[in-house]
């Protein structure tokens, strides 16, 4: 991981404006970013979006918002990880209104163990729309399903970045699910 110290730095610099802080900020994290993204794709053979792809329309996503405000390494990974969830379900929503005409169904289960990667199909839009209610009651809980779910870091990885126990994570994890299951059923 890149050098903390540094990288409050140029995220200090981005903050005031500085746009190309921001581009060494991503610079800098791109390798980690791309492992996240990778790790996120696993298993989605034969599609369009890959990691490479994710990154950099995260980054356009990024550098597109005037609004965005990093104050230190965890915030910055709290906005990747959003601008990913929203570049994976633009595409699901792009590849299914191409495939079928755009026709959902309901999704009932959200896997515990996001090792094998984000499916891009209905799964993603319902979850979208499932964390988008959950945001509005608990924006933390949201942000902890981001960073696990879109970002795919471990419930250690999120303990670290939001400076809070594994333990209190994983609550939330549970927490999360169990709101996030409930409103995929409705």
């Amino acid at each position: 991981m890149a050098d903390t110290a540094d990288i409050t730095l140029l995220l200090d610099a981005a903050r005031e404006g500085d746009r190309g802080a921001l581009d060494r900020v991503l610079a800098t994290l791109y390798q980690e970013l791309h492992t996240m993204a990778r790790r996120q794709l696993a298993g989605q053979h034969g599609q369009t979006l890959d990691a490479t792809a994710l990154v950099h329309e995260a980054y356009l996503k990024l550098i597109g918002r005037r609004e965005a405000q990093f104050d230190d390494r965890a915030h910055f990974f709290a906005y990747a990880a959003s601008a990913m969830r929203s570049v994976v379900v633009d595409y699901a929503r792009q590849r299914l209104a191409q495939k079928r005409g755009g026709d959902l169904h309901r999704v009932t289960e959200l896997p515990d163990d996001v090792e094998g990667g984000l499916r891009l199909d209905e799964d993603t839009l319902g979850l979208d729309t499932a964390l988008t209610k959950l945001a509005a009651v608990d924006p933390r809980l949201a942000q902890v399903v981001e960073l696990r779910y879109f970002a795919g870091l471990s419930e250690l990885e999120i303990a670290a970045l939001l400076e809070r126990s594994e333990r209190s994570i994983r609550r939330d994890w549970q927490k999360a699910r169990l709101f996030l299951l409930a409103s995929l059923k409705e």
